[in-house]
């Protein structure tokens, strides 16, 4: 049986990306894409480590904006790799983590260059659910 030889992907070198920041009530999904739309890396606030390495979020504590924080550091840091320094970040939900997911971008040296909100508004499409009683 003959062995196949396998070859390495280069990684791209990209220097303009886009950050999806999606903020649900229960969890935050950071994606960092080329200008085409093609992922080059993605976080969650359940998938990024807690600090120690070990740890993940879970739970209701992956609705807060200290884990979008940590979600984005780990986004940034692995973008990095890719020679990305400037970002266009669009912001999409009603969560918590949007404002803390923006901060960690800028904090880790990357240059942001627009933030675009893009939370679909219904222009009286669909009839929405029933309202939520507390």
């Amino acid at each position: 049986m003959a062995k196949q030889a396998t070859r390495r992907r280069s990684k791209r070198s990209v220097a303009k990306a886009i950050v999806h920041i999606k903020a649900t009530f229960n969890n935050t999904l950071i994606t960092v894409t080329d200008t085409n739309g093609d992922t080059l890396c993605w976080a969650s606030a359940g998938s990024a480590p807690l600090g120690g390495g070990e740890k993940k979020f879970a739970g209701a504590r992956k609705g807060t904006p200290f884990a979008a924080q940590r979600a984005a550091q780990y986004v940034a840091n692995e973008a990095k790799k890719y020679g990305v320094v400037e970002l266009d970040v669009r912001v999409k939900g009603p969560g918590s983590g949007r404002e803390s997911a923006i901060t960690a971008l800028q904090a880790t040296g990357l240059r942001i260059q627009s933030i675009e909100d893009v939370t679909p508004l219904p222009h009286n499409g669909c009839r929405p659910r029933k309202k939520r009683r507390v």
